[in-house]
């Protein structure tokens, strides 16, 4: 018997809870939010350290309801030019308003009320010293949830969305789209009046081929491509003091190319992110407020764009991964800075000698300059001398430096202004229709997409 609803939801990350809590508070219609993944109280470390230890790969385990990213360090950027831009959907003052309450709601279950807020004489001064080294430091006000703490804010979340009359299809896989229809493995049908499409970055390769098998429009966007650098947590401690998450924005020399910081985990660990399905594997970072390390680490990337006769960024972004995978045996592969420069490999011995003590051990020493692209390395090396005059220390010949770290961008899916595609019914939002790059965003996207529903169904928005 197939299953029916008036709002099937693909996919329970920040897009498709945020899009369900709208359409649940604002409506009566039966929503319906299928998920892959598992419920967040089925998910932790099985030493619950999150170390990035051989038996499990942590940013992999925490996957499912809530999405990999509020499940590895949840970190929320509070602007609505980070993370994706929402300004081009719903202008400057709406979408300052999308990010207040998507803050508000996470604060409502249980996100923790400490605000990171760089501000002050101190903000001014590093603003000025990274100008003069040729570098942007951008302040962003910044709510950290956690590793450790994410599971049961989701887990609020979600009971909440259940006592509002929202069902959850847990562990099932969307196979395919058509329209008012999905077709779950197994083959079974979900029947829906209107289907919002939301299933995070693991799943935009999976979107765009059913958008290009019903005919919606796609182009493909930038992606990122570089490594993780872990140097030890008193390099970054000023800095970490004025910003939680400091972006610094970098134009190399040579290529003049736009290399930026991401993801910073001040005491936090690198863990491995594995992607099966496509034989490759490669690092990220998480942090947790109960247990820190002596490292901070964070993500280095340089922006890629490709035009003809190869557009495709997920495919250029694959073939690099899979070639560091295959030279690390089936690990990442880690190399000090100082052996980079000096063109040799690193060893363990050598790694040991220095004054970083990696974080993610399941690792294989080697050479980066073996498997990125000549253009990346150079302009990974000139982003991080021209760091090192803001944070001195950064590129020390000891600091580590994890490859790969692959930020794939999804093929923007061509919308309306309220979200929905060529196929009447048929909305999309988050990171896998290419519509965002991080928590916040996603969550907005996701309300958007909901409100162009109640729009459709006479509702007030």
């Amino acid at each position: 018997m197939a299953l029916k609803a008036d709002v099937a939801i693909v996919g329970a990350g920040p897009a498709g809870l945020f899009a369900a809590l709208e359409l649940a508070e604002k409506s009566r219609l039966k929503i319906l939010v299928v998920e892959q993944g598992k419920p967040p109280r089925q998910r932790s470390c099985p030493e619950q350290l999150y170390k990035g230890c051989a038996k499990c790969s942590p940013c992999n385990v925490l996957s499912g309801v809530g999405g990999a990213g509020t499940l590895s360090s949840g970190r929320l950027n509070l602007r609505p030019d980070i993370g994706g831009n929402l300004y081009p959907l719903v202008g400057e003052e709406e979408a300052w308003k999308l990010v207040e309450y998507v803050d508000s709601v996470f604060l409502r279950y249980g996100s923790p009320r400490k605000l990171y807020n760089p501000h002050g004489p101190e903000v001014e001064e590093l603003e000025r010293k990274a100008a003069a080294a040729g570098v942007k430091f951008i302040p962003i006000p910044q709510r950290e949830i956690g590793t450790d703490n994410a599971p049961r804010v989701i887990q609020n979340f979600m009971e909440d969305l259940e006592r509002k009359g929202v069902r959850f299809l847990l562990q099932r896989k969307v196979e395919g789209l058509g329209k008012g229809e999905l077709t779950l493995n197994g083959g079974e049908k979900l029947y829906a009046k209107y289907i919002l499409v939301a299933p995070g970055r693991s799943g935009h390769s999976w979107l765009a081929e059913e958008a290009r098998k019903l005919g919606i429009p796609t182009r493909h966007e930038p992606i990122d491509i570089g490594v993780r650098v872990e140097v030890p947590a008193i390099i970054m401690e000023p800095v970490a003091r004025i910003s939680r998450d400091p972006k610094f924005h970098i134009y190399t020399e040579k290529y003049d190319d736009f290399v930026r910081t991401f993801c910073v985990n001040h005491r936090g660990f690198v863990c491995l992110e594995v992607y099966e399905e496509d034989g490759m594997v490669g690092v990220n970072g998480h942090s947790m407020e109960s247990v820190q390390s002596q490292n901070t680490n964070f993500a280095f990337l340089v922006r890629m764009g490709l035009t003809e006769p190869l557009e495709d960024t997920t495919a250029y972004g694959q073939m690099i991964a899979r070639q560091v995978t295959r030279l690390g045996g089936g690990k990442p592969i880690v190399q000090r800075l100082g052996d980079l420069i000096r063109g040799r490999r690193s060893t363990w011995d050598r790694v040991e000698k220095g004054n970083v003590e990696p974080t993610l051990k399941t690792v294989t020493p080697g050479d980066i300059a073996m498997a990125l692209p000549h253009r990346i390395v150079t302009d990974i090396i000139e982003g991080l001398e021209k760091l090192d005059k803001v944070i001195p220390g950064v590129a020390s010949p000891s600091t580590l430096l994890y490859a790969p770290e692959v930020k794939f961008s999804a093929n923007r899916i061509y919308t309306n202004k309220d979200l929905e595609t060529p196929v009447e019914g048929l909305f999309v939002a988050g990171d896998g229709a290419g519509l965002s790059r991080g928590i916040v965003t996603a969550a907005a996207t996701g309300i958007i997409a909901a409100r162009g529903i109640l729009k459709k169904e006479g509702l007030p928005a």
